[in-house]
C-alpha cells in the first residue's frame, strides 16, 4: 500500500515541477525564435538594399520601367518574401529625392521596415509603436550609398 501512495505523490510532484518550469522553457524557446526571425529580417533587408545599390550604379532600368521603379523592384525581389511597401524605399541623389542620380553621382537607397514580436513578453522591451498604440515592434532602418558608374543619361526616368 505504501508504494501506491508514494507513486501518486511523485506524479503530483512532477506535475508541479512541470507547471513551474514549462512557462520559462516556452518563453526561452519562443524568445530565441523571435530574435532569430528578427535577425533574419535585418540581414535579408541589408542584402536586398545592397543588391539594389549595386544595380542602381549601372544606370540601367528594366524594360518599361523608370530607373527608380527598377531599383525598387530589385529590393522587393531580393527581400526573399519579406513584405515591403514600395513607398518605404527611398532613393536619393544630388539631383533630389526619388532620383537615382546621373553619371558619377552618389545614389543612396534606404528602407524602413518593422518586425512585430510574436512573444508579447519580449515585445514589451521594444516600445516602438505601429501608429495604433501597439508596442512590441523593432524598426529596421537600412541604407547604402554608392557612386554611379560612368554612363550616358541623367539618371531620370
Amino acid at each position: 500500500m505504501r508504494s501506491g501512495k508514494a507513486s501518486r505523490g511523485r506524479r503530483g510532484q512532477s506535475m508541479v515541477e512541470f507547471a513551474v518550469v514549462a512557462p520559462l522553457f516556452f518563453l526561452l524557446v519562443f524568445g530565441i525564435t523571435d530574435f532569430g526571425l528578427m535577425f533574419f529580417r535585418l540581414e535579408t533587408l541589408q542584402y536586398a538594399i545592397r543588391e539594389a545599390g549595386r544595380y542602381a550604379v549601372t544606370g540601367q532600368n528594366m524594360t518599361g520601367q523608370c530607373r527608380t521603379d527598377s531599383i525598387r523592384a530589385i529590393v522587393i525581389q531580393k527581400a526573399a518574401g519579406i513584405p515591403i511597401n514600395p513607398s518605404d524605399i527611398k532613393i536619393t541623389s544630388p539631383n533630389g529625392d526619388n532620383t537615382a542620380g546621373g553619371s558619377r553621382q552618389m545614389v543612396t537607397v534606404s528602407l524602413s521596415s518593422s518586425y512585430t514580436f510574436i512573444t508579447p513578453f519580449i515585445g514589451k522591451f521594444f516600445p516602438n509603436h505601429d501608429g495604433n498604440g501597439n508596442g512590441g515592434q523593432y524598426i529596421f532602418k537600412v541604407s547604402t550609398t554608392f557612386m554611379n558608374e560612368p554612363f550616358g543619361g541623367n539618371g531620370g526616368c
